[in-house]
């Protein structure tokens, strides 16, 4: 189980948790608890690290953001005892979770289950674990990255080979498209693990993308529920154990996309290397690519990136032009666009999506500026203005308020 920082955010609301778990345990379950920090408490920290300084030891950061998951997880474990109930709190290096050396953005090499099964068959019914955190080989304390608590408790239920693992967030589950957006939107019983993924990756914020990811290579079942409110909520799982597969499960989207265009490039083997390389270099998350037909020797080419990284690639692309790596006429830089995306496992094997989605835009006046596909996935950029017109019009499009829950 894992409970995010909307549901531990004040004693009442852990409180809650309390009575959530001790069913299970009143069920003859052992039960492992991944808490984040409480709401706020994070954020709280990372704007005081700020004020000292902008360039700050990554080692002593780590060290500073992961507390407010301890604290969750000591609270907690309190209020589980004060019940009767057999817990205790752990924090990443004492069960040990063994990570890489990335400081602030580290990946889970190895969890050794030994302690935790030493003090399970001893007596211990609920482990309340601080999520976000692990130890690496340098004995130093490391964070997993923003959502990690997440990547914690699926690494932790795929060790165990738990029967699954809940989610418990502060929304019922996974939806069609953004109910804020959209009234109608409806709330899936099932989706797959790739629908979810690239629901994840696209900018839905049910779930963070690692988790998910891990959860497909290990096979461990996740339901998506809400702490607040009784429900069924949704289960992620194989494509296999979904009767009927949707032709587009979900309607996602970002608003914080930029659209850059590189015009007056050389038509010449190696020249999109060389500038995505720069690119890469400075961490650019590069995502939507498009080159232009050449003409006179000459190309264009766009490609999108988070607006946060408009600036640094701006700079790296002069440093690229004026070290003579390559070169181009001008860069066209455009901030007010949005990525839409469609996802469904059915358009493997149903024809007519793209037609659909593109004569659905057309109807309502908006532009499609770039376009991207994968077997299950289209994705387009456009106006920002027309993002909610363009949700709305396509789920009204693809009947997704008719989708099964």
């Amino acid at each position: 189980m894992k409970f995010g920082g909307t549901s531990v955010a004040d004693l009442n609301k852990m409180r809650n948790v309390v009575s959530k778990v001790s069913t299970e345990v009143r069920n003859g379950n052992n039960v492992i608890i991944v808490v984040s920090a409480m709401a706020g408490t994070t954020d709280n920290l990372i704007n005081k690290i700020a004020e000292i300084s902008s360039l700050y030891d990554a080692r002593e950061y780590d060290s500073i953001v992961s507390s407010g998951e301890n604290v969750s997880a000591g609270l907690l474990a309190l209020l589980l005892q004060n019940e009767g109930i057999n817990a205790r709190s752990w924090q990443g290096w004492q069960i040990p979770v063994l990570t890489t050396d990335d400081h602030s953005n580290s990946r889970i090499k190895k969890i050794n289950i030994q302690n935790l099964s030493e003090k399970f068959s001893s007596g211990m019914q609920v482990a309340v674990v601080a999520g976000f955190q692990g130890i690496s080989n340098h004995l130093r304390i490391t964070t997993l990255g923003r959502g990690g608590s997440d990547t914690t408790a699926v690494a932790l239920a795929a060790a165990f080979q738990a029967k699954r693992c809940d989610i418990y967030t502060d929304v019922d589950g996974v939806f069609t498209t953004d109910p804020k957006i959209t009234p109608n939107a409806q709330k899936l019983g099932k989706i797959s693990y790739e629908e979810m993924l690239e629901l994840a990756s696209l900018g839905a914020k049910v779930l963070q993308t690692r988790s998910v990811e891990l959860a497909m290579n290990y096979k461990v079942t996740l339901r998506v529920l809400n702490s607040f409110v009784e429900g069924s909520g949704t289960l992620v799982c194989d494509e296999e154990s979904i009767m009927e597969k949707r032709i587009v499960s979900g309607i996602t989207f970002s608003k914080d996309e930029a659209k850059l265009t590189l015009i007056g490039i050389k038509d010449k083997p190696g020249t999109a290397g060389l500038i995505f390389d720069c690119l890469s270099k400075e961490n650019i998350n590069v995502d939507m690519i498009i080159q232009n037909i050449s003409e006179d020797g000459l190309t264009d080419v766009t490609f999108s990136c988070p607006t946060n990284q408009v600036e640094i690639a701006r700079e790296a692309l002069q440093r690229g032009k004026s070290g003579n790596t390559f070169n181009y006429s001008r860069l066209v830089e455009d901030k007010k666009v949005a990525k839409l995306s469609i996802v469904g496992i059915g358009m493997r094997s149903h024809s007519g999506v793209a037609q659909t989605m593109f004569k659905t835009l057309g109807q309502e006046n908006i532009n499609i500026k770039v376009i991207s596909t994968s077997e299950i996935k289209i994705s387009v950029l456009i106006d920002r203005k027309y993002l909610e017109l363009a949700v709305q019009a396509l789920h009204d499009a693809f009947e997704l308020e008719k989708a099964p829950d």
